[in-house]
C-alpha cells in the first residue's frame, strides 16, 4: 500500500489530464523544465564565480611570495655590501 504501481500512476495521470487538458500540462512541463535549467545555469555560474576567486587568491598569494623573495634577496646583497 505504501509504493505506487505503474496502474496507480497512469490513473494519476490520466484524472490530471482531464481535469487540466493537454495544453496546460504541456505548459507546466516546460515551465518545470525552465527553472530546472535555471537552477543549474546559477550553479554553474557560482562554480565558475568561486572558481575565478579561488584562482585570484593563488595568484595574489604567488605575487606575494615573489615580491617577498626579491626583498630578501635584495636585502642579502646589501648586508654583503656593508
Amino acid at each position: 500500500m505504501g509504493q505506487f504501481s505503474l496502474i496507480h500512476w497512469l490513473v494519476v495521470i490520466l484524472i490530471l489530464m482531464l481535469f487540466f487538458g493537454p495544453s496546460k500540462i504541456e505548459g507546466l512541463g516546460k515551465s518545470l523544465g525552465r527553472a530546472i535549467r535555471g537552477f543549474k545555469d546559477g550553479m554553474n555560474e557560482i562554480d565558475t564565480e568561486a572558481k575565478e576567486v579561488t584562482e585570484s587568491k593563488e595568484q595574489l598569494a604567488n605575487n606575494q611570495e615573489s615580491k617577498t623573495t626579491q626583498t630578501q634577496k635584495t636585502e642579502d646583497k646589501d648586508k654583503t655590501k656593508t
